[in-house]
């Protein structure tokens, strides 16, 4: 049999390959099968899960899914880098379709007023509270005047405006019922808790989603949660997030505003600088493209992606804090001892500042090269 496929392949490779393509093709077609009932049997979980009010994520589950199928690999001679890549790629699109619809988290499903819903984000949330089962009317400046009206009867008013208005459209609400629940969306804490807290003697929240209009759904997505008035009573809407996937995590107002300096304007303004600075070199963005490894094509993508963003958001976030002017002064004085190290030829001087950020990432530094080498390794397989 072996001459017979080796003389095949010597007088026609295109024959050789044939059969061997066929039964990929085979094999490839009962995957796509697998998966079509893999993901059937998900949407019966999203279900079931909507039915009792369970969480969409949960992450518990998640592990113990991808440490046993990676042990099932490596006991089967399959890589398990490849198995656990190719189950989260499958449970990111399961997740979609459990997101069908969801249980609404108060019995009688009430009222939610979306102020600012006509927005990106404000949008987000009206679709899943619609599909929550809630009744959802969105208050815009256009429509002020029915303002009173609309809010009232309502179990929750959320505040989806642009940060540099959040507070004066607080203070602009007509009065609450006294059972409402005021929360906010917006990117910085301590001002519109503030603003809400007087405003209204109910239930109040702060909400951060820590993430864009743009994503498909928000399970294992992140939002921060400052808690603010009668906790008791803006529990259903906590558990609304977890039914609808969100990973909750708590801060304070103040400490979720000076990690926000950080997370949020310093990168921002770093990435606006660094592609500021392209522009003004007049920097081939198609070469840099052409000769960049996946490393670098992933940052390039990150600073390319705040220009495809609203520039007012984007301003408004790094404007938000008076604290932010002097981080970012510290940094360009960091900045520069560095650069006079690299201008002075100071070998010994550069790798005395590498060991103090090794020194400060520590073991994370070693996860955080594990978890790159994954994403790196999906950017190139998707170079073209």
């Amino acid at each position: 049999m072996n001459d017979v496929v080796s003389k095949s392949a010597k007088d026609d490779p295109m024959a050789a390959l044939l059969p061997l393509r066929q039964q990929i093709d085979e094999l490839d077609s009962q995957l796509v099968e697998l998966l079509a009932k893999r993901a059937a049997v998900t949407a019966e979980v999203g279900r079931v899960k909507q039915q009792y009010a369970l969480p969409l994520y949960v992450p518990e589950r998640e592990q113990a899914l991808i440490k046993a199928r990676r042990q099932q690999a490596e006991d089967a001679g399959v890589s398990a880098d490849l198995i656990e890549d190719v189950l989260r790629r499958v449970m990111r699109e399961s997740y979609q379709t459990q997101e069908a619809g969801f249980v609404c988290c108060r019995q009688s499903g009430d009222k939610v007023v979306v102020v600012g819903g006509a927005g990106a984000l404000g949008k987000r949330f009206v679709s899943l509270f619609q599909r929550s089962g809630y009744q959802v009317e969105v208050l815009e400046q256009d429509n002020w005047h029915q303002a009173q009206a609309m809010i009232k009867g309502a179990a929750l008013v959320l505040i989806a405006v642009p940060i540099a208005v959040t507070e004066q459209v607080i203070e602009l609400l007509p009065q609450l019922d006294a059972d409402t629940v005021l929360a906010d969306l917006t990117s910085t804490k301590t001002g519109p808790l503030n603003a809400m807290l007087k405003t209204h003697s109910g239930a109040v929240v702060g909400l951060h989603p820590m993430f864009g209009p743009d994503i498909s759904n928000i399970a294992k997505q992140v939002v921060v949660v400052s808690h603010g008035r009668d906790l008791e009573n803006y529990q259903w809407l906590i558990q609304q997030l977890k039914v609808w996937g969100a990973v909750l995590t708590e801060k304070s107002a103040q400490q979720h505003d000076e990690l926000m300096q950080l997370i949020q304007a310093m990168r921002h303004f770093s990435s606006l600088v660094y592609g500021v600075h392209l522009a003004e070199e007049q920097a081939d963005l198609q070469q840099l493209l052409e000769l960049s490894s996946p490393i670098y094509r992933l940052e390039l993508a990150m600073v390319g992606r705040l220009f495809a963003q609203n520039a007012e958001l984007y301003a408004d976030i790094m404007l938000s804090s008076s604290a932010v002017t002097g981080l970012l002064q510290r940094y360009q004085h960091r900045f520069n001892q560095l650069s006079h190290l690299l201008a002075a030829g100071d070998k010994a001087g550069l790798m005395a500042e590498f060991a103090k950020g090794q020194q400060f990432f520590g073991p994370l530094a070693d996860q955080f090269l594990q978890e790159s080498r994954r994403l790196l390794q999906k950017a190139s397989d998707e170079r073209s």
